[in-house]
């Protein structure tokens, strides 16, 4: 086996849009479209409840037997943490970079984990961002191989 061909056949193995290069016309993908987008609405609100939970805001309330139980503080810092991450990731998806994809899906599986137990704190907020980590998690999750055959 020649290595040309051997670089030829592990390419079309693992496909990678990253080395199509500058001249190619191929668009992001409708779905990793959605979770760019959907990280970029979800990372600022996680930002805005982690500044209200630093503030000490009266926003938040939780029955002094839950499991989960932080301070407002410790919570406030915990969705400061992960919104910036969603954010980043978000970038990432939206323009394309290798990494996007598994840190979108990382920060939405992150997030959708803390939201779960942030849900006796402020189910109205918890219950729809866990929604979003949710539909974060399939757009990225989802297998999908370009082709550039009509098929």
């Amino acid at each position: 086996m020649t290595a040309p061909y051997r670089k030829a056949a592990a390419m079309a193995a693992m496909p990678d849009r990253a080395r199509l290069g500058p001249d190619s016309s191929e668009e992001i993908n409708g779905a990793s479209l959605f979770a760019g987008a959907v990280l970029m609405l979800s990372g600022p609100l996680s930002i805005l409840m982690g500044v209200s939970g630093i503030a000490q805001d009266t926003l938040f309330s939780a029955s002094s037997r839950y499991a989960y139980r932080f301070d407002l503080t410790t919570w406030g810092v915990i969705h400061l943490v992960v919104g910036v991450a969603l954010v980043i990731a978000g970038l990432g998806v939206l323009t394309d970079k290798s990494w996007g994809r598994g840190a979108g899906a990382a920060a939405a599986g992150i997030s959708l984990i803390t939201q779960f137990m942030f849900v006796p704190y402020y189910p109205a907020w918890a219950i729809p961002m866990m929604t979003l980590d949710l539909m974060i998690l399939f757009a990225l999750t989802r297998f999908h191989v370009g082709t550039s055959g009509g098929h």
